[in-house]
């Protein structure tokens, strides 16, 4: 009766789905409030007077019309924003995504148990796996404990997209498919694939009901690794997925036409479980400069990364490893997750198995071959020269400041996160002698199937507060003064924001109102000042906070001539 009993008030991973509140429309003159008060940094008086016009003209006019229509779609939905997001910010994004979307990032297992060594890639990549498939099983049983913030859960819909779900390309707009399912709704994958040399393997990761061991897995490992090392290379179908969406979508109907094992093999990959990534390079990586390997992360060999998988885990030649994925199922904060399990697991086994060597006999691994012609050979030619090319174009340095940490910014009774977007703030700022527009990720997981809101950090108070750094007549007291001030600014938005009183959402949202209604597009929307704060995606500094875990993660900067900024904070460092 007491087992009972302590089951059934075990906290399930996705029980609170249905009890957590809609996503709010916000009030149409709050969010122009807000959002005028963002473009005044990037604003002469002339530019600024003009702005508020049309500002004051949407909101008398069109803008409350498309705001009504907005209500209207709420009503009928517990999230207005989730479908029109997901296509508007991944799936009808025509660019290469591998490159341009998808989140990647380094193992800290470096730090502690496993340093840089030749030799242990297959040895400790079977052990990470293990922990990975661990994860996965709990997930499955709904055993991950719920995200909190305080006593509210988050929402946890985007869990379900870590494994076992990929993207298939479109001619004008991509989908998602997941074939993840816990225990108690059926039937999920249980293979993974492993990308080698050019070639695809799959295995099952089940054996008579049970996990296969580390000592198993590195078996089936060990046996791909050899055959690929001792053979020719494989096509490197996989590099297709990093070609732009359209070109992808073409050149996969035409796989498909030429057989169609093609499509089961396709299949195969698409379900499975993850992809695993065999690189033969040896990424240069100290606790204290990880760039290297987190450049390697996101542009390494396109012929061993499934680029439309949401999960690849990657492992190097020495011992190190990471993880590059699709953005558009989910955010980083549900990668950061299972990152920090598996690191925590690995750091309490000092990098061990400590379980029995035994090896049960399995079935091999079994090659995916497809049937390629001249034209499929031609156009994976072609997507690893456009990515190599796009590749080269990316500057990536992960550097530690190790003077202090969060241990001394709360001691100042000062906000961790904030303190570092001032910093690059001002850094901007006495860079360029111009504020930089800049987005930092908002988290609006309270909500049902909240994802992320846009904080324009680059606040009024902000500017005042570079300008008085850099005014050698601003006295300590003033500078100081204006610094609480960006502080309280900041932090009340990030309040608010998370609290679904964002604005940037809320005018996309209007925006695509009067797209769907064919009517013209608003004069907000094509005003300078819109563009050079920011808005439509062209935020000079794109920005987000990791966490405050040994966990490492980046996306590309948003615009050419941006800066990508991610972060994370620990107590020293």
């Amino acid at each position: 009766m007491e087992n009972q009993l302590a089951k059934s008030t075990e906290e399930r991973t996705f029980q609170y789905q249905d009890s957590l509140p809609s996503l709010p429309v916000p009030s149409l003159e709050e969010s122009l409030k807000k959002y005028l008060e963002s473009v005044k940094p990037f604003a002469n008086k002339e530019e600024y007077k003009r702005t508020k016009e049309i500002v004051q003209k949407f909101q008398d006019g069109i803008g409350r019309k498309l705001h009504q229509k907005l209500l209207e779609r709420a009503k009928g939905k517990r999230n207005w924003l989730e479908e029109w997001w997901l296509n508007f910010a991944y799936l009808d994004v025509r660019l290469p995504s591998q490159l341009n979307v998808n989140f990647a990032g380094p193992a800290p297992y470096i730090e502690h148990c496993w340093p840089p060594k030749e030799g242990t890639q297959l040895e400790r990549g079977s052990i990470s796996l293990w922990h990975n498939l661990n994860y996965w099983q709990l997930l499955r049983k709904e055993k991950v404990p719920v995200d909190k913030s305080g006593n509210s859960p988050l929402d946890m819909n985007q869990f379900r997209m870590l494994f076992s779900t990929c993207r298939i390309p479109g001619i004008t707009r991509d989908s998602i498919t997941s074939y993840f399912r816990t225990e108690s709704e059926g039937h999920s994958p249980t293979h993974i694939a492993v990308l080698c040399r050019g070639r695809v393997f799959v295995f099952d990761v089940i054996h008579e009901g049970c996990l296969i061991t580390p000592p198993e897995i590195y078996r089936q490992l060990t046996y791909i690794h050899k055959k690929c090392h001792s053979e020719p290379d494989g096509p490197g179908i996989a590099a297709l997925t990093s070609e732009e969406r359209t070109q992808w979508a073409k050149a996969r109907e035409y796989l498909i036409s030429l057989d169609p094992e093609n499509l089961t093999i396709l299949e195969k990959i698409q379900s499975s479980l993850l992809v695993y990534t065999i690189e033969d390079s040896s990424p240069h990586v100290t606790p204290e400069d990880y760039s290297q390997v987190t450049t390697m992360t996101l542009t390494g060999d396109p012929t061993v990364r499934w680029g439309d998988k949401s999960y690849n885990l990657i492992s190097f030649s020495n011992g190190v490893f990471g993880c590059s994925c699709d953005h558009a199922p989910f955010d980083a904060m549900a990668m950061v997750n299972i990152s920090h399990y598996v690191d925590e697991k690995i750091f309490e086994n000092e990098g061990r198995w400590k379980g029995s060597e035994k090896v049960r006999d399995l079935s091999l691994p079994e090659e995916l071959v497809f049937t390629v012609d001249d034209k499929i050979l031609n156009d994976i030619n072609q997507a690893k020269a456009q990515y190599l090319k796009q590749a080269s174009d990316l500057q990536v340095v992960v550097y530690a400041f190790t003077s202090f940490g969060k241990k001394l910014t709360k001691k100042k009774m000062l906000h961790p996160d904030t303190f570092i977007q001032l910093g690059l703030q001002l850094a901007y700022y006495r860079f360029y002698g111009r504020p930089g527009s800049c987005y930092e990720t908002a988290m609006t997981r309270y909500f049902y199937h909240g994802r992320t809101e846009t904080m324009r950090t680059c606040t009024v108070e902000a500017l005042g507060w570079c300008r008085s750094m850099q005014d050698p007549s601003t006295g300590l007291f003033e500078r100081q003064q204006k610094m609480l001030q960006a502080f309280a600014k900041h932090n009340k938005m990030m309040k608010d924001f998370s609290a679904g009183k964002g604005f940037d959402r809320h005018l996309l949202g209007l925006l695509l109102i009067a797209k769907e209604e064919g009517l013209p597009v608003p004069e907000l929307f094509t005003d300078p000042l819109f563009s050079k704060s920011g808005g439509g995606g062209n935020f000079v500094l794109s920005t987000s906070l990791i966490g405050y875990l040994r966990i490492l993660g980046m996306v590309v900067p948003m615009v050419h001539n941006g800066y990508g900024f991610f972060y994370h904070i620990r107590d020293d460092r």
